[in-house]
């Protein structure tokens, strides 16, 4: 069996359509089909059935894709070794990750990275439900990803996960609200304000939610955005309150905002990174997300 063949199993289990395939190889949809045509013929078995307009992987297809998974990481595990014996760690690593991530890790990240300089570092903004994190791993080597505390994750048995650190979400109050001066907050307390948030089903969002079931009291949202530090601005210039996180907005709430810890509900975010096993295996990967860990550590509590 011809091992790139194998590996356009694997891509169409993960991407869904020939089309998509093409599209992430730089490849003709017919030219992708003709190969997964004749890796067929060579087995002797159907690999893809046609449904509808598209096609689907059959039991046999899938089974091939999942050994396509082990050879494609025993290969990357192998040149790994060979490579940590000559001391090497390079190429370029693509990481996506979102904008609130990107400020806690990028620029120490990038600090770190300086002693290796035969790492190249592409990064990309991409935030997002927190539940379509997974399928950016086809395209990138690591993929910073966010979850609630309520929310378990989505299935993620083909991925590699390393858990970087959980943050927690403290409510923001204008500095002349009533509530600026306590230590800390309830849900009661909370729940009937204004509400600046981030989309529906991003992780903020889902904890708002939550507490707002506990409550039995819809949130009321006046404005909603993925960037923080625009929802830092409503909430400092009174327009609203909002769940932010602590490490990411703690250094900007000073003089601006309060940040109250709720105390009758856990509110917080696991933030970690997502991996294709055999991108995982690759040495200049495993030092990124050894990087990755060592600036996690810093907020660890």
């Amino acid at each position: 069996m011809d091992v790139d063949q194998l590996a356009l199993l694997r891509e169409l289990a993960d991407r869904g359509s020939v089309t998509a395939v093409a599209a992430a190889l730089g490849k003709s949809p017919s030219a992708v089909s003709q190969q997964l045509g004749t890796l067929q013929r060579q087995v002797g078995v159907v690999l893809v059935e046609r449904v509808g307009r598209g096609v689907r992987l059959t039991d046999a297809g899938h089974a091939l894709a999942a050994s396509s998974v082990r050879i494609s990481t025993a290969i990357a595990e192998a040149e790994a070794t060979w490579n940590a014996y000559r001391g090497e760690a390079s190429g370029a690593v693509r990481v996506a990750t979102f904008f609130s991530a990107s400020e806690l890790f990028v620029p120490g990240l990038l600090t770190r990275l300086k002693a290796h300089p035969g790492i190249r570092l592409d990064v990309d903004d991409r935030d997002m439900s927190q539940d379509d994190f997974a399928a950016l791993a086809a395209d990138y080597d690591i993929v910073l990803a966010h979850r609630s505390d309520d929310a378990l994750p989505p299935e993620r048995s083909v991925l590699r996960v390393v858990p970087l650190v959980r943050e927690p979400l403290d409510v923001a109050v204008p500095l002349d609200h009533p509530l600026a001066d306590r230590p800390s907050v309830t849900v009661a307390d909370v729940i009937g304000e204004g509400w600046v948030s981030v989309p529906v089903d991003f992780p903020l969002d889902r904890v708002l939610t939550a507490m707002a079931v506990r409550a039995g009291v819809p949130p009321r949202i006046v404005y909603r955005t993925t960037h923080l530090p625009l929802i830092e601005n409503l909430v400092a210039t009174g327009h609203g309150i909002g769940l932010l996180p602590r490490y990411t907005s703690g250094e900007r709430a000073a003089g601006r905002y309060r940040l109250l810890p709720l105390v009758d509900f856990r509110a917080g975010r696991h933030i970690e990174a997502l991996m294709r096993p055999d991108r995982a295996a690759r040495l200049a990967v495993r030092v990124v997300v050894d990087a990755l860990a060592a600036e996690a550590a810093r907020y660890r509590v």
